[in-house]
Order: structure tokens, then C-alpha cells, then sequence
């Protein structure tokens, strides 16, 4: 690819890669090992000398809910801080600061099977929460500015792909054949190997060029940092395009969240990247794969090779991200979101149909083709492209904070869908599939009036865009 260069591909994997890795293994790591964590909390933790607790009991059931929920709360408090860290300590640095996070998460989750506490452990999953929003908002904001604008889509999809990636390596660990036993503290351990790493790599890395001119004045440290970013390639039009940015940026100072909500030319590409972080997490994958394993064995398929088909479905879920980053810079954003939730909306409906003829073996195993498909047009577009939509739709000033509410309302979409869909499937059964046809109908026709194509725009060519249909 043009422009890309191995400081450039270093920059990207000590940033995005060790930052996604932390978001996709914490938001996996507890699926497959959830049997025997659970038992540990029934028969060591709750448990009294008068009691003996089964792992079906409901308050089992209960502190487990919270033991996952509490992350989606954490990464909600850390996109609320996204834009404040960004401005204060700057991209990389707080990239960089955030570790402290994920060293207090570990020492709370690894030592709280030692310590017979399950405060420990709700705590440190609270701490790596925040740390995993801080992260969702940090990354994609340093990949957008550290990117030539023709490879800006496809660097920005790295981070889902990483992030598909790590949740696969998570749910391989968890087997009971290699963590998911009693050893399950060091299962919780594994994100001090990506911390430090990222402590050792990105130091090396430079902070964001916009970053040191925008918000710094520092234009000797900028150019140096695009020169390193950018090897042989020169960068006075790099240079001179963030320049002109600069001198609109000192006109419009840094945007508040109060003015972010009340400027008409904000508010729309707010509305934008908002209703594709919440397009994302109500697309319905997340029931989708909590049905897999249901489908999986309504085909005849043992427990053991339900699971391993899941597994396949999350290995299905990266291949298809690879694509995805390759096909962002040709088909487009737009392109590839309208293609991935029509693709999904098609599959919910023959899930829907499907599911009311399962006695028949063939439509068993035509649900199996279905649940694949839906999570390879997922893939394609949905999964990756919200994360770094956000970062292009908006200029300097206004890019923290438009981050913080995206990333926080992503968080908050991810927190009610981890909350509701388990009441509404045992109410509904597989006709939960319908609520999630109708919110894909209605997210197709919102892509096609008002997303705008942003590939190979510059962030002034887009936020000009916006300004036009004023």
C-alpha cells in the first residue's frame, strides 16, 4: 500500500493493536470459563457453614450478572473521560497512562480467587472497564491522525480486528482444556503481556502530529513526528493542510460538550456517529451468538462441537474483518454499512422463518449457514467501521469530545442489550430475532439518507460537507 511504512506499521501495532487486545480478551475472557468461576463463588465465596449454594441458585446467578455487567460500566465512566485525557495528557500519553489501569485490574481479578472475594473481583473487572473505554476512544483517535488520509479506513479497521482477534484468543484459553479450570486466576492475568508491551513499544512511537500542532503550537515537534510517520515520503502538503486546520482551530477553540449539542453543524455528524455506535450493538450480533451454540446443538452437534463451531464463528468474524480492512479504502464506508445491516436484516428474517421449522433437520442446518452469514456481514462493515466513523466526521477541536459521547454511548447500547436480551429470550425465544429485524430495517434506511461517504476526504472536505446542508 502507498504511504505505509514499517515506523508506520510500528506505530499502529504499539498503539491500536496492544489498546484492542485489552477490548476484545476482557469483553470475551469470562464466556467460556463461566461454569467454573461460578462454582467457585457458590461453593467458596457465598456459601456459609450453615448453606451450601448450587451454581443454578439465583443469587449466584445475581453476582455473576453484576460481575459482568460492572465492565460495560467501567468502559462507559472511561468513554465519559475520553475527550478530558485526550486534551490533558494527549493521545499517546494517555494511551501510554492508561496501563496504570490495567496492573490494578490484574492485581484485583488474579488474587481475588486467593483472597475468597468476589468484591475483588467485581472491582478489578469495574478498573479494566475503564480502562477498555478509555482505550475504544484513545486509539481510534490516535490511528485517525497518525494515518495518510487514502489508508485512513483501513488503519482505523485494524482496532476491530484486533479486537475479533483477542476475543477468539480468549474463548480458546477459557477451554477447560487450557485455563478454564481452577487455574482461571491466570486466565485474568493475561492482559499484563499486552500492557507491557504497549509500555515498552509506544514510548518509542511519536504523540499525534495534529495533537502537537493543534492543541501543543509545536510545529518543529509535529513535523518531526509526521517525517518519522511517513519515512521517505515528504509531508509539506501534510504539513500545510494541518496548518490552515490550525488557524481555523484557533478561531473555534476547543469545543465543550455543551457546545458540541447546541452548534446546528455539530449535531449532525453527532447524530451520525451516535446512531452507528448504537446501530452497532443493537444490530442483534450479540444474540445472534448467544443463539449459536442453541443452533449448534438443535443440528445434532455434540456440546464439544458446539463449541468449537462457536469458535469457528469467531474465526469466521476475523477473516471477515481482514476483508473488511482491505475492501474500506475501495467500496467505501457507506457502502460497506449499507452491505453489512442489509446482509444481517436478510439473515434475521430467515432466522425468524427458520426457527418455526426446526423439527426438520435440513433447517437446522440451514440456521447454522444463516448465524455464519449473519456474522460475516457483520464483519464486513458493521463491526469495524463506527469505531473509526467518529474520528473522521469531526475536526480537531470537536473530536475529543464527539469521541467521549460515541464511545459512551456505545458502551451504554452494549450494557442495556447485555441486560435485556437474556429476559427477552426467555419470554420471546428465537422471535427476539423480530425486534432486532425491525431496529436493522430502520438503521439501513437512516445509513442511506444521512451517513455521508467519507473515503479519501480530508477532515475539512468532510466537516465542509455537513456545513453545506445547513
Amino acid at each position: 500500500m502507498a504511504n505505509m511504512n514499517s515506523r508506520l506499521i510500528f506505530a499502529i501495532v504499539s498503539s491500536a493493536c496492544w489498546s484492542a487486545f485489552q477490548h476484545g480478551y476482557n469483553t470475551g475472557v469470562l464466556n467460556t470459563p463461566q461454569y467454573v468461576m461460578t462454582k467457585w463463588l457458590s461453593e467458596d465465596v457465598l456459601s456459609t457453614s450453615n448453606s451450601t449454594l448450587e451454581v443454578t441458585d439465583p443469587k449466584v446467578n445475581t453476582v455473576w450478572s453484576v460481575v459482568v455487567s460492572i465492565y460495560c460500566v467501567g468502559g462507559m465512566i472511561g468513554g465519559t473521560i475520553t475527550g478530558f485525557v485526550a486534551d490533558r495528557f494527549g493521545r499517546k500519553g494517555g494511551l501510554l497512562l492508561n496501563n496504570i489501569l490495567v496492573f490494578v485490574a490484574v492485581g484485583l481479578e488474579a488474587f481475588s480467587k486467593m483472597a475468597s472475594s468476589v468484591e475483588m473481583l467485581i472491582l478489578g473487572r469495574l478498573v479494566i472497564g475503564v480502562n477498555n473505554g478509555l482505550n475504544a476512544g484513545l486509539a481510534p483517535m490516535y490511528l485517525s491522525e497518525i494515518s495518510p488520509v487514502s489508508l485512513r479506513g483501513s488503519i482505523g479497521t485494524v482496532y476491530q480486528l484486533v479486537i475479533t482477534m483477542s476475543i477468539l484468543l480468549s474463548q480458546v484459553l477459557g477451554l477447560n482444556s487450557v485455563l478454564g479450570t481452577d487455574s482461571w486466576p491466570w486466565l485474568l492475568a493475561v492482559p499484563l503481556i499486552p500492557a507491557v508491551l504497549q509500555c515498552c513499544m509506544l514510548r518509542m512511537c511519536p504523540e499525534s502530529p495534529k495533537y502537537l500542532l493543534l492543541n501543543k503550537g509545536a510545529e518543529l515537534r509535529a513535523q518531526r513526528a509526521l517525517n518519522y510517520l511517513r519515512g521517505d515520503v515528504a509531508v509539506h502538503g501534510e504539513m500545510e493542510e494541518m496548518r490552515q486546520e490550525a488557524e481555523k482551530n484557533k478561531v473555534s477553540k476547543k469545543v465543550t460538550l455543551r457546545e458540541l449539542f447546541r452548534d446546528r453543524s455539530l449535531r449532525r455528524p453527532l447524530l451520525v456517529a451516535v446512531v452507528a455506535m448504537v446501530a452497532q450493538q443493537f444490530s442483534g450480533i450479540n444474540v445472534v451468538i448467544f443463539f449459536s451454540t442453541e443452533i449448534f446443538t438443535a443440528a445434532n452437534l455434540s456440546p464439544t462441537q458446539s463449541q468449537y463451531a462457536t469458535l469457528g464463528m469467531g474465526a469466521m468474524n476475523v477473516v471477515m474483518t481482514v476483508v473488511s480492512l482491505m475492501l474500506v479504502e475501495i467500496a467505501g464506508r457507506k457502502t460497506l454499512l449499507l452491505a453489512g445491516f442489509s446482509g444481517m436484516f436478510l439473515c434475521t428474517v430467515g432466522l425468524c422463518v427458520a426457527s418455526l421449522y426446526t423439527t426438520h433437520i435440513w433447517v437446522s442446518y440451514l440456521c447454522i449457514a444463516l448465524v455464519i452469514l449473519f456474522v460475516v456481514t457483520f464483519a464486513a462493515g458493521p463491526g469495524s467501521i463506527p469505531w473509526f466513523l467518529v474520528t473522521e466526521l469531526f475536526n480537531q477541536s470537536s473530536r475529543p469530545a464527539a469521541s467521549s459521547v460515541a464511545v459512551t454511548v456505545n458502551w451504554t447500547a452494549n450494557f442495556i442489550v447485555g441486560l435485556s436480551y437474556l429476559p427477552l429470550a426467555s419470554v420471546l425465544k428465537s422471535n427476539t430475532f423480530a425486534i432486532f429485524a425491525v431496529l436493522q430495517f430502520i438503521f439501513i434506511i437512516f445509513i442511506a439518507a444521512k451517513v455521508p461517504e467519507t473515503k479519501n476526504k480530508t477532515i475539512e472536505e468532510i466537516t465542509a460537507m455537513f456545513r453545506q446542508q445547513l
